[in-house]
């Protein structure tokens, strides 16, 4: 168990007291303060971006003097392995044994669903910072969830509507045999109305795509649209600058981001994403996480990382506005609810679903004067765009 910064944010591990016994002081500290439970996946190929989820918290709490509404704030953190029934087991550990006041993270939405229940109907709120499912956005809505990324298909959407409005005509998609992969397909499809020239499913362990891009090659679409996930993404955008494919536009959702990008480097120059942030987003409260995250972690941070950030200053503010009162919950989902805080992606509120209504962006991948990797904003494609199960939510 370390202790982290100066002003004592504690962090340990699910299952243990986030501080150390014999500390009589700073346990009277903690009982007056508020304890997170953080969920991340750190263990795998996968924990890349769970790294990228809790160094932006943890950012956060660094940029408050490790308070939250004023409390000393303490972390109780949870790898969930990427495995649901590990989350479950140690989420519930943290409400049962450690007491958390709140649950924040989440990389993947089957985790998610896991988790959403024993969490929720304890009473305990929950803040997804990445996972989005359409599962909760609709008619299983949750007042006790609430999510600071998007709607999992509104990404997808953007970049059929980039598509559209680029007056592409023929587009190749290629994306994993997976629940997630065919929600990227129908997200794009949503927006883009030309013709789908080939669809093409993968396994969700494919590293070779050469029999893929003789297909892309052959068909000559006007671009192509993919979902390509961490190791897969690596190697899909490798081999398609390698077979000279780049002239054709490639279009992606989290296959080009601060997560990929370390490993793909100039092969991935010029590729295009679409995200509701990007690092080189023109706010002061961006300018200052960007600067800061790289001063102490030495990378470029990614959505999952601001997305978190976001979660911790919307924590701040929530707290604040009820003087501290974590007992009276309508309140306090109230607060966050009215979401009063600087957002590093620029104008955010939430949605009567409690997802947010945000702008999303066409990002291209660009080397820095500084050598390193990184989106950057091309246009606004979507402005204070509202999920499409929002009506579906009668909260």
């Amino acid at each position: 168990m370390a202790e982290f910064g100066r002003r004592g944010v504690l962090l340990g591990s699910a299952g243990t007291l986030a501080m150390p016994l014999g500390m009589p002081h700073v346990a009277r500290a903690q009982a007056a303060g508020v304890k997170i439970g953080l969920v991340a996946v750190q263990t795998g190929p996968a924990a890349a971006l769970g790294t990228h989820l809790k160094d932006g918290f943890m950012q956060g709490l660094k940029h408050l003097d490790g308070k939250l509404g004023g409390l000393t704030a303490s972390v109780v953190d949870i790898d969930d392995e990427l495995r649901p029934e590990v989350a479950v087991t140690k989420v519930r550990a943290a409400l049962e044994r450690d007491k958390v006041d709140f649950v924040v993270g989440v990389v993947f939405s089957n985790i998610l669903a896991a988790i959403i229940r024993p969490v929720t109907e304890s009473g305990t709120i929950l803040i997804s910072t990445n996972a989005g499912p359409s599962t909760f956005a609709g008619a299983g809505c949750n007042p006790n969830l609430f999510v600071t990324s998007y709607s999992n298909d509104q990404v997808h959407s953007v970049m059929g509507e980039a598509a559209e409005r680029n007056g592409y005509k023929k587009v190749f998609v290629l994306v994993p045999n997976y629940q997630a992969g065919q929600d990227a397909v129908a997200g794009f499809k949503s927006r883009f109305k030309g013709e789908v020239v080939d669809e093409v499913y993968v396994p969700l362990n494919q590293l070779d795509f050469s029999a893929e891009l003789a297909k892309i090659a052959a068909a000559k679409p006007d671009a192509i649209f993919t979902f390509m996930p961490g190791g897969l993404g690596v190697n899909l955008v490798k081999q398609y600058r390698a077979a000279g494919l780049a002239h054709i536009p490639f279009l992606s959702t989290f296959t080009v981001d601060e997560s990929t990008l370390p490993a793909q480097q100039d092969a991935a120059l010029g590729f295009f994403s679409a995200c509701p942030w990007a690092p080189n987003m023109d706010n002061a409260a961006n300018h200052k996480f960007v600067r800061d995250f790289e001063a102490a972690h030495n990378y470029v941070p990614g959505s999952y990382a601001a997305q978190s950030y976001d979660a911790a200053m919307l924590l701040d503010s929530a707290i604040r506005k009820v003087g501290g009162n974590l007992a009276n919950k309508p309140a306090l989902r109230a607060a966050i609810k009215a979401a009063d805080f600087h957002s590093v992606r620029g104008p955010f509120k939430f949605g009567a679903n409690h997802y947010p209504v945000q702008d999303f962006w066409l990002c291209k991948v660009v080397k820095r004067a500084d050598g390193k990797f990184a989106t950057e904003t091309v246009r606004k494609v979507l402005s204070n765009d509202t999920d499409p199960y929002a009506a579906a939510c009668k909260m």
